[in-house]
């Protein structure tokens, strides 16, 4: 069925969650927007993958704990078979931890299940234009643990093998659009690090720093730093 109003085609999203009280909840308040339409539920993470052998959505909202398979071996699995459906996350939890698995695995998206629903519903339609959506709690913690991160490794407080471990580092790869220094500026930008103290570390100048930042994001097409160091994460370009 086609949005009348724009001629678009409605934004196909799938449910996955175990508790099926909520997918009916979920499910009643995204059908009442023209252009998202809940196109089937599913209990576990085996389903998800089998749903989507047959009618692929646009955008699967996973629960992490789930029977059978839970959301981030589902995810990760998800988005190898089927690369063009995106995933958000919608958890009860907030701890940065899983924020940094479900991104590894291929997760586009992190929500929290208190959040409004005219928030998860511009989360949806950000996520199926090609842009990372993490709840702003979640941002918060996850900024906060790249600089105790950080904070660990230029005291001297980790060992060195816990430092190349744990330590935020870029990785090169073919789809990388950023110039070597880009690189180097969008690697000390994960590790929470100021344009100041980035021209310091660089030998280079503020304003220097400032235009590679510039570039950085007009690359990534993001609108502030902290979506570009959240896509370099999914994408597999910094690691943590």
């Amino acid at each position: 069925m086609e949005n009348q109003s724009s001629g678009k085609t409605p934004i196909k999203v799938l449910l996955a969650d175990d508790h099926q009280l909520f997918r009916e909840g979920l499910k009643r308040i995204l059908n009442m927007e023209e252009d998202i339409e809940v196109i089937g539920e599913c209990g576990d993470g085996i389903q998800v993958l089998e749903f989507c052998n047959i009618t692929k959505p646009d955008i699967v909202l996973m629960d992490i704990n789930m029977p059978i398979e839970n959301g981030v071996e589902a995810t990760q699995k998800l988005r190898e078979m089927f690369p063009e459906v995106k995933v958000i996350i919608l958890s009860i939890h907030d701890d940065e931890s899983y924020v940094f698995e479900t991104l590894r695995k291929g997760a586009n998206g992190y929500l929290l299940k208190d959040m409004e629903a005219e928030s998860l519903i511009n989360a949806i339609r950000s996520v199926c234009e090609g842009h990372a959506f993490i709840h702003p709690k979640v941002t918060g913690k996850l900024i906060n643990q790249l600089r105790r991160m950080t904070y660990l490794n230029e005291t001297g407080a980790m060992t060195e093998t816990a430092v190349k471990e744990a330590g935020v580092k870029f990785v090169a790869g073919d789809n990388n659009p950023l110039t070597r220094r880009e690189a180097e500026v969008l690697r000390l930008m994960a590790e929470g690090k100021s344009n100041k103290m980035i021209g310091e570390y660089l030998f280079i100048s503020e304003k220097t720093v400032k235009n590679h930042v510039s570039s950085i994001l007009q690359k990534m097409e993001v609108d502030d730093r902290t979506q570009a160091v959240i896509n370099s994460i999914k994408y597999g370009w910094v690691t943590l």
